[in-house]
């Protein structure tokens, strides 16, 4: 079975393949999660098997709804998958556009909605390899700094997420 994500195809939002969707650089969904815990944002380094941006950091989850799959269900369903982490009350932070080059012929032209959360002291994600091959909580000051000192580290989108969107998803933070 296909991967199908909602994809915007001649102004009409439509089933795609992911891959399709990557490749041809169409806009579609996504969603973002940041976890907190403080001022310290949980990182993942993406696992080296992704087909795209393996081995970067990025924030703590990232990825497409299914086709027909709300987005807070979504970001709920892959904390669990990517971090073993079920049962994190989310907020809706915002909704931001972006379009960024991942490598490999790759384009990812998001419409994200972004969440955030509070991971209680105590909890400690679970990462599944296939996923993610690490996770650090990083203080956000320190995170804001090495993103513009080593960007080649971290994922386009997290880049752009601290360059231009950092307020809003940070606001308590």
């Amino acid at each position: 079975m296909t991967d199908m994500i909602p994809a915007w195809v001649n102004g009409t939002l439509t089933p795609v393949e992911k891959l399709e969707a990557h490749v041809k650089g169409l806009r579609h969904k996504a969603i973002s999660v940041f976890l907190m815990r403080g001022d310290k944002v949980l990182l993942q380094r993406r696992a080296l098997g992704k087909y795209h941006t393996p081995g970067l950091w990025a924030n703590t989850c990232c990825t497409h709804p299914h086709w027909g799959e709300a987005a807070l269900d979504c970001a709920t369903r892959r904390l669990e998958q990517e971090l073993g982490l079920g049962g994190i009350a989310l907020t809706f932070r915002d909704t931001v556009e972006y379009r960024a080059d991942v490598g490999g012929g790759l384009i990812e032209h998001e419409v994200v909605d972004i969440f955030v959360g509070e991971l209680p002291a105590g909890r400690e994600p679970v990462p599944n390899p296939d996923e993610v091959m690490d996770t650090i909580w990083q203080p956000l000051a320190q995170l804001m700094r090495e993103v513009v000192e080593s960007p080649k580290g971290f994922t386009p989108w997290l880049q752009i997420y601290l360059r231009d969107h950092a307020g809003v998803i940070f606001q308590d933070a």
